[in-house]
């Protein structure tokens, strides 16, 4: 349990350095747009999931930024088969060991919780993964909403994986149960314009 602690402690500095170091180039960035930053193509960001309390689930899932968006590409292992929701969520803290720490879904918008296509959704909703009956969930998708720079940035927020399928519309949350992985979202390449 010492060494879950630490990985717990270790992802929320993690996530702290991430963010602070993004900051000063973030805020330099988005006073140049008047707030609508975006990062530059290239800039890659990953969370590396912790298991939650009674949870075998790791993984890895990575962002980056293209021209029509963020590409998400998640390897999440140790998951029972079947749907798993995945969201960003609002704090990137892991310090509880069932992960409720890092908040409720990443929502700046004040939209309802939606489907990954829908115009008007969280920005942290990302649908479900699908476990295969080994246990292991690979996703690899574009998404519109997130943004790895400006003032709706997901960087040093969590990303969290759930027990149960997400049904896409239950307010708030899509009904998907606890929480069984969870990653802080820190930069790894920060590209310049």
């Amino acid at each position: 349990m010492k060494s879950l602690s630490f990985l717990r402690s270790f992802g929320l500095f993690a996530g702290a350095l991430a963010f602070a170091g993004t900051s000063a180039a973030v805020a330099a960035d988005d006073a140049s747009h008047h707030g609508m930053a975006k990062a530059a193509k290239g800039t890659t960001a990953i969370a590396v999931l912790v298991p939650g309390q009674n949870s075998k689930v790791s993984g890895t899932v990575r962002f980056t930024q293209e021209s029509k968006g963020v590409r998400v590409q998640a390897e999440v292992k140790g998951l029972t088969p079947g749907a798993h929701g995945f969201h960003v969520h609002e704090k990137g803290d892991l310090s509880k060991p069932d992960l409720t720490s890092a908040g409720g879904h990443f929502n700046p918008t004040g939209h309802p919780h939606s489907a990954p296509d829908s115009k008007q959704r969280h920005i942290g909703d990302l649908g479900n993964l699908e476990a295969d009956a080994n246990g292991t969930a690979r996703a690899d998708f574009v998404d519109s909403h997130l943004q790895l720079a400006g003032p709706h940035s997901i960087i040093g927020r969590a990303v969290i994986v759930h027990e149960k399928a997400d049904d896409l519309k239950s307010q708030p949350t899509g009904d998907a149960g606890g929480r069984v992985a969870g990653g802080v979202i820190g930069i790894v390449e920060l590209k310049k314009k």
